[in-house]
């Protein structure tokens, strides 16, 4: 804590102010912690901090500021007896250094507490402790002193750069991660030595990835077990991993630590966030799916979901590897995606769609071109010939926006042989059935739905919501004629995903659109862990892709759709 006793120049006393932190601007704005009044005072005159155990004081932007009668251009430490001179004002400064015992002792009902709650529900073996036991005190002065220290060396960095003049804007990237690590360190070596309860690396590692990545993120993104991010506030985070949530106990400094990590995203995008467009979709460098919403609509504060995809393309033979599927589904998938079979990937929010589109894409033969429409590009197609395009919200003025229908309609006159869309949400629906009856078969596209029939019924609603005034027979018909297959995805509560249904669509009786299942998953029960246990299962029933193979000369197993045994 700071304490400044203003003065006039005959020694009369004019106010007394105290900062609860350990930095305190000076000057005539308002935003200041010492408002002082005058025409020689700049907006922000200087600033008084304390680091380590002594102060300092510094002009900012040329400001006059004299200590004990001699101006002063840069830095300098300041004791108890000097006296700051700013105008006709006089200031004398103390202040006192907090140890971790004292903190918790003197401020227990403000920030130490902040600081024993964040503690108490981040970590699982903390929680089960009382509230005043002596592992949890020190686990929350080794919190509060790294974070407290972080912010210090943070802005103690920009004042460094602005001090040597260097515009980090003009730096190339790979400049700015090379070079940021040297000034980091010599920041810290300016100050007075770390508290050995401090590991200096990880307060390097820390103030690193806050002023050039994503600050605590980074190392959730490193690491490869973890598919799902989820910040909830600056100092609460979760992560999924294994299928399981875990919250972590990593944390943003504040919240506009968020911020600026939201706009590090969205900026190489083209895209903006602000109070008039409070949400975005975006990407990372590698393909992660994001999703961002701040104030006023996010109540705590800003909010981020990081959807990660695997470094490398899973296969078939991986996702048999993990139990998704089994090897008889994978065959007959990689069969009607090669012989341009029409298919919808139904499922749930999570359930693992997309990394099943990208599986399914790679049976597309590497000599037909591809057309993939996205809202947020994440598919990664590896064929030659391949062209993608991202839907485009609109700009500040509400105008420019190109939506995925606008994108279905183009690609037909990009001469493709296969479309294949992340995602139909709405009135693109209908554009995509009809790309699918007018000679672009084998096409690909992802819908939310919790069944095969469910999917059927939304897509009819999604085709409504393209204000075409079709009759619902008409759209049936469309769906009918367009639609080959039905791959249903499911999440279970354990977190295991799965293919639980391979359905085809077979015509219409009475109005009803007919599907014929020919594979599924029979659930029967849950281990000791909660994971869900069960097989995969042909139910004997012979798609009629088989006749048309055999009529070309095209043989098929057979014995994949043998339900006289359970496939393992």
């Amino acid at each position: 804590m700071i304490t400044i006793v203003v003065r006039d120049r005959n020694g009369g006393f004019i106010e007394r102010s105290s900062c609860s932190s350990m930095r305190c601007s000076v000057g005539k704005s308002t935003s200041n912690s010492l408002v002082l009044k005058g025409w020689s005072v700049q907006k922000e005159h200087c600033v008084i901090e304390v680091v380590g155990t002594g102060a300092q004081v510094a002009p900012v932007n040329q400001s006059v500021v004299r200590l004990n009668g001699r101006r002063i251009d840069a830095v300098q430490p300041v004791n108890r007896e000097d006296v700051i001179q700013i105008a006709q004002h006089c200031l004398s400064v103390d202040w006192l250094v907090e140890t971790d015992a004292t903190c918790a002792a003197t401020e227990g009902d403000t920030a130490s507490a902040d600081y024993l709650h964040t503690a108490e529900t981040t970590s699982p073996v903390m929680s089960a402790l009382p509230l005043n036991s002596a592992p949890e005190l020190a686990e929350n002065s080794n919190t509060a002193e790294m974070r407290r220290l972080q912010i210090q060396v943070h802005h103690d960095l920009i004042r460094y750069l602005e001090r040597r003049r260097i515009d980090v804007n003009t730096l190339p990237e790979e400049d700015l991660w090379r070079q940021a690590p040297e000034w980091i360190a010599e920041v810290i070596n300016k100050m007075d030595a770390l508290p050995t309860s401090i590991d200096r690396h990880a307060l390097e590692k820390r103030v690193l990835d806050e002023a050039l990545g994503l600050g605590p993120l980074e190392i959730l993104l490193k690491d490869s077990a973890v598919t799902e991010i989820m910040v909830n506030a600056h100092d609460q985070i979760f992560f999924e991993k294994s299928g399981r949530l875990h919250r972590s106990t990593v944390e943003f400094s504040d919240k506009q630590a968020v911020i600026s990590a939201i706009e590090r995203i969205v900026a190489p995008l083209g895209r903006r966030i602000d109070e008039s467009s409070p949400m975005v979709d975006a990407r990372l460098k590698d393909g992660s799916r994001v999703n961002a919403v701040i104030p006023p609509l996010a109540l705590k504060g800003p909010c981020i979901t990081i959807r990660k995809f695997p470094e490398h393309n899973l296969t078939a033979a991986q996702l048999c590897e993990f139990g998704s599927m089994n090897q008889a589904m994978a065959d007959f998938l990689n069969l009607i995606v090669r012989e341009k079979q029409n298919v919808v990937i139904s499922g749930g929010t999570g359930s693992g769609k997309t990394t099943l589109l990208n599986v399914l894409s790679a049976a597309i033969p590497s000599r037909e071109r591809i057309v993939t429409v996205e809202d947020a590009a994440e598919l990664r197609l590896t064929q030659p010939n391949l062209v993608s395009l991202e839907a485009r919200p609109s700009n500040q003025e509400g105008k420019g926006a190109v939506t995925i229908r606008d994108l279905v309609r183009n690609c037909l006159r990009m001469r493709p042989d296969r479309i294949v869309v992340g995602e139909c949400r709405g009135g693109e629906a209908l554009d995509m059935l009809q790309a699918m009856n007018t000679g672009h078969d084998g096409s690909l596209t992802t819908a939310h739905a919790n069944t095969p029939r469910d999917c059927l019924s939304r897509m009819e609603v999604m085709v409504m919501m393209a204000d075409m005034g079709m009759p619902i027979q008409a759209i049936r018909e469309q769906i009918c004629s367009a639609v080959s297959y039905i791959v249903q995805q499911t999440r279970y509560a354990c977190g295991s995903r799965k293919v639980t249904s391979i359905s085809e669509v077979c015509g219409i009786e009475q109005g009803v659109v007919q599907l014929a299942e020919i594979f599924r998953f029979q659930p029967t029960g849950y281990d000791a862990d909660g994971r869900v246990q069960g097989h995969f299962v042909a139910t004997g029933i012979i798609p009629e892709i088989c006749d048309q193979l055999r009529r070309r000369g095209v043989s098929v197993d057979m014995g994949w759709f043998d339900n006289s045994g359970v496939a393992a």
